[in-house]
């Protein structure tokens, strides 16, 4: 006779109660892109609002990525941009940045104010300037980092699919846009018809700035900007956990997209938008203006810096209206292009000859100036 194994209600009680929490592990784990290592003091609190905010970590994953994004991040991020405006007292200076220092790691040392009380709201706070010696330009490549962050990805740009991290990608044409002059070959792939020569190859790298990082960003190389496209749409975070769970994250968020040519072909600069990070400031730009309470969702602005036959030349997307002048703007290797609220993301996707080689590591931290890689 076969007897079934006897349990007392408080085990089968632990037992019932370990499923969910092992699987919450896990999920937030998978979340916030954690690995198993103790989290730094001054990142405690971080986690601890990520585990507040997946209270729902073991429903579907669908419906969670659908809850995410019905938050009213625009709303919030426009808020947060306004307190940001907000003229701190003196005496809340200091302790108000030393807070915010201690938990995201910032290293004043590098900065050209190091006295807090000298900026007079979070937003000066956020877009400190750094002393010009800390960012040495390398000479021996001719692609710097655009900006201080992370390496989410790099590589060649197959099947016009782009990683925006490991396994998960987005389509190049819906983060770009149509290219005009470009799309009338249509039995060529998008990614062909980016590029001036067939001895050439699409590449592209993504540099994830976080809350404590430098929020500038500077030209990677000597190029031309011819246009500017600015994507309205949504501002979520671009968390790396969070690029793993939103397919196409970058095309749904709200982004400029600086494009032109440089030595090899074809050149782009993308300032990616998120939460608490509605405003995206190009320096050369005045007319620019993101995250405005209302836009047409998949509508594009152009603006063109190039004109044709003495007129400006105009391009939009679903309703957009753009105008240009001039021969386009002229970026030096490292000038500043514009600035960051808080911490985003940027994708280099540039046309180069296929043995241009990455200097580079998956994960790894880099800095402005630092070589990208090199022919």
């Amino acid at each position: 006779m076969c007897h079934r194994p006897s349990f007392s209600a408080s085990s089968a009680t632990r037992s019932w109660l370990q499923v969910p929490r092992v699987a919450l592990r896990r999920r937030l784990s998978a979340l916030s892109g954690a690995a198993s290592r103790p989290i730094p003091w001054r990142r405690r609190p971080i986690a601890f609002l990520c585990y507040v905010l997946s209270v729902g970590a073991l429903r579907p994953l669908a419906k969670r990525v659908a809850l995410y994004r019905s938050f009213p991040t625009r709303l919030l991020s426009r808020a947060w941009g306004r307190l940001n405006g907000v003229e701190l007292p003196t005496w809340l200076r200091r302790p108000v940045y030393s807070l915010y220092i201690w938990t995201f790691g910032v290293n004043m040392q590098e900065a050209a104010v190091e006295d807090l009380i000298h900026y007079r709201n979070l937003g000066e706070f956020f877009r400190r300037r750094l002393k010009p010696a800390v960012r040495p330009l390398c000479a021996n490549s001719c692609l710097i980092s655009p900006a201080d962050g992370k390496i989410l990805h790099f590589g060649q740009v197959k099947n016009s699919e782009v990683e925006q991290v490991k396994g998960v990608t987005y389509s190049l044409e819906n983060f770009l846009g149509p290219q005009k002059g470009r799309e009338n070959d249509s039995s060529s792939s998008f990614r062909d018809r980016l590029l001036s020569s067939p001895d050439n190859d699409l590449f592209h790298v993504v540099v994830y700035l976080a809350p404590g990082d430098y929020h500038c960003f500077h030209s990677p190389t000597n190029w031309k900007v011819e246009r500017r496209r600015h994507f309205p749409g949504s501002l979520l975070s671009v968390n790396p956990g969070v690029a793993r769970l939103v397919k196409e994250l970058f095309c749904l968020n709200e982004r400029v997209a600086l494009t032109g040519q440089w030595q090899h072909g074809f050149f782009s600069l993308t300032a990616v938008g998120a939460t608490n990070v509605g405003s995206i400031r190009v320096y050369f730009d005045q007319e620019l203006q993101t995250n405005v309470p209302r836009y047409s969702k998949g509508s594009f602005h152009d603006r063109s810096y190039v004109a044709v036959d003495n007129h400006l030349s105009k391009a939009a997307g679903k309703g957009g209206v753009a105008g240009g002048e001039g021969e386009g703007v002229v970026l030096q290797k490292g000038a500043a292009v514009g600035e960051f609220n808080l911490g985003s993301t940027i994708v280099l996707l540039f046309e180069a000859p296929k043995d241009f080689s990455f200097n580079l590591q998956a994960g790894q931290r880099i800095r402005v100036g630092e070589g990208l890689g090199s022919l």
